[in-house]
């Protein structure tokens, strides 16, 4: 159907409960059903290299469903059960499809960013007590291996590692000269509670028909861990009914079995999990997955128009940071089989989307979802009015507050009025959000709606707009300045691609603005002038930032979210440093830690100075700090 506006949305719930849908209650049910209805379909697509020729691997909804089936009953014969949990560490390929897949079939499935280091994958293995983890086999330009070998030694719980070799997806000669210059993996041999094996051979091994029986309920089927590539992230918990609600979303308002959806976003987030694969499933469309990193692959950008002529590609999902790369490329191909592009992840500056919407004549449309809400949440209605900006409106079954709370407790804000979005509906898991249950509290209001930690505002049409993150508010002697003012008027200089604004430390203020730029390709200002302009387009005054950085490329999460807590340690490194060469002191911070309970620690080399001088100096800042050996 059609989705142009709060009237579509308000006649499908009208219908019926989302409970009382004809939908499968498992992910196998799902999946079952669509294999019978398309099963000789293009189900999903993998190419390795990014040429519009190179080599690719499609498999049918038949086969994805048989593959599904096998690594499901390998899963089970290596000891997962439904509440054991089976962990990749993968790049994209066809093989992370069907590990994630039979993982939530047989247990729960937990997909790690490979970009992690080994100590924060061994924490997420050691917290989902992770049985089996599947990764690559030792491969050039790729440290997965190495890095997961490590965190299995510090992972006692895993007793089988399976590994995938990429060499299968190669045409002579690179497939030929890979065995001469693979790396070796060493220690391997050296873990004694876990043993290796091959992905593929074992899978092979197994029936196309499940072993066990399907799970008869709902239940926990797949485990997502928030956070980027620092610090140790939460994990969050997903249901069956969760992810099958994304896909009767998809299915329902966007996609049909005759779509080839184009998706170069990594397959350990819930962007590609359940957005799109979810939705593919639901629907029987097609997905195709360019390289084993997406748009960071060597090549996407400048093939990517080739690419969505090669696959007749109808849905381009997107986030800001790839757009932008996109419109340094020429449109060198026929994209006319394109309805719409979907962005999220970041919000939108104005001026992108109208460049890519002039150069394209392709529709973007804005949308917002979260790891924590199973992700689903609101999108500007493909066939409505789209406020460029805004995440749209929320879908069918979602509840979306904006709650202000206060010394008498929380409130509902009032239309226009800024307060944090909270959000409930079948992706939400009241409680149980996410697997410690230490961070589950406080997590939510009236019991049922999720807090997001979204700043944000509901207009008199009904549109969310995010104003912000509760957490990077910058406190400026007790007044609080929203990031995002700053943000939005750099943006709106033209030398700007991209910016972000945190509080760096201050002895006196506890925090003051500062900014930080990636300037458009060719580009050329000064700090100075963009603080000029600061003054002149930042209407509050206290926001102002007094320090300008550019920077050749901002930090950015693997979805093209500007990565702020890099951007504070380079600001507590700068500050400090600043701070204890005015004073006169050698000693100098070289590298700033996230510690889970004092957040960002700055490590101070003494180079022989006293540390009460130091602390003299340091003192007076509120983040702190702490010595270490100089090396």
């Amino acid at each position: 159907m059609t989705f142009a506006g709060f009237a579509d949305r308000d006649a499908l719930e009208a219908e019926m409960p989302f409970g009382e849908r004809d939908l499968p209650a498992t992910l196998y049910g799902l999946l079952s059903r669509t294999a019978s209805k398309f099963p000789n379909n293009s189900a999903v697509s993998y190419q390795i290299l990014s040429g519009p020729t190179d080599k690719a691997e499609t498999l049918t909804w038949k086969q994805v469903k048989d593959k599904t089936t096998q690594a499901a009953n390998l899963f089970r014969a290596l000891g997962v059960g439904e509440k054991d949990v089976v962990a990749y560490i993968l790049p994209n390929c066809t093989e992370t499809i069907l590990t994630l897949l039979g993982g939530a079939v047989a247990g729960i499935v937990n997909p790690i960013n490979p970009l992690l280091e080994p100590e924060q994958i061994a924490s997420i293995l050691r917290e989902t007590k992770a049985k089996v983890v599947v990764t690559l086999k030792p491969f050039p330009k790729t440290n997965v291996a190495q890095k997961v070998a490590e965190a299995v030694r510090h992972a006692p719980g895993v007793n089988t590692v399976l590994e995938i070799d990429l060499n299968r997806y190669l045409t002579p000669p690179k497939s030929w000269i890979v065995p001469l210059i693979r790396p070796k993996l060493e220690g391997k041999d050296k873990i004694a509670h876990a043993e290796y094996k091959s992905f593929n051979k074992e899978l092979n091994k197994q029936p196309t028909s499940l072993t066990f029986a399907d799970s008869t309920e709902d239940r926990v089927a797949s485990y997502f861990h928030t956070g980027g590539t620092t610090g140790m992230p939460k994990v969050a918990q997903h249901k069956y009914s969760g992810m099958i609600y994304n896909g009767w979303l998809g299915h329902t308002l966007l996609f049909t079995d005759e779509d080839n959806i184009m998706c170069p976003l990594p397959l350990f987030h819930v962007f590609a999990c359940q957005v799109i694969l979810m939705p593919a499933i639901a629907s029987g469309a097609h997905v195709v997955f360019p390289t084993p990193q997406g748009y960071r692959g060597e090549g996407v950008f400048d093939n990517l128009w080739k690419l969505v002529e090669r696959w007749k590609i109808t849905f381009i999902i997107t986030v800001p940071t790839a757009i932008s790369a996109k419109m340094q490329r020429p449109i060198d191909a026929d994209v006319s089989t394109v309805k719409t592009a979907f962005s999220g992840s970041a919000p939108l500056p104005l001026e992108l989307f109208r460049r890519f919407e002039d150069a394209t004549g392709i529709s973007i449309v804005e949308g917002y979802g979260l790891t924590e809400a199973t992700c689903l949440v609101s999108c500007n209605p493909p066939a409505g009015e789209k406020k460029v900006g805004s995440i749209g409106i929320p879908f069918p079954y979602t509840d979306v507050k904006i709650v202000k709370g206060t010394a008498d407790g929380p409130i509902e804000a009032t239309v226009d009025e800024i307060g944090e979005i909270c959000v409930s509906n079948p992706g939400v898991y009241p409680g149980n959000t996410y697997t410690e249950a230490a961070k589950n509290v406080d997590l939510y209001y009236f019991d049922k709606y999720l807090r997001t930690g979204d700043l944000g505002r509901i207009d008199p049409d009904g549109y969310l707009w995010i104003t912000g993150r509760a957490k990077d508010l910058i406190i400026r002697g007790g007044h609080n300045i929203d990031p995002a003012e700053i943000e939005e008027a750099l943006l709106g200089h033209e030398s700007v691609a991209f910016a972000g604004a945190i509080g760096q430390p201050d002895a006196h203020s506890g925090e003051l603005p500062c900014a930080f730029v990636e300037l458009v390709d060719g580009a050329s200002v000064s700090p100075e002038e963009l603080l000029e302009f600061c003054k002149l387009h930042v209407h509050e005054r206290a926001a102002i930032p007094k320090h300008m950085t550019i920077l050749d490329e901002l930090p950015k999460t693997a979805v093209g979210k500007i990565f702020k807590p890099d951007l504070r340690r380079h600001a507590i490194i700068r500050v400090y440093n600043d701070a204890l060469l005015k004073a006169g002191l050698a000693a100098r911070v070289e590298n700033v830690v996230d510690d889970k309970k004092r957040g960002l620690v700055a490590q101070v080399e003494a180079n022989g100075i006293d540390q009460a001088k130091i602390s003299q100096v340091l003192g007076g800042f509120t983040r702190p700090w702490e010595m270490v050996p100089a090396e």
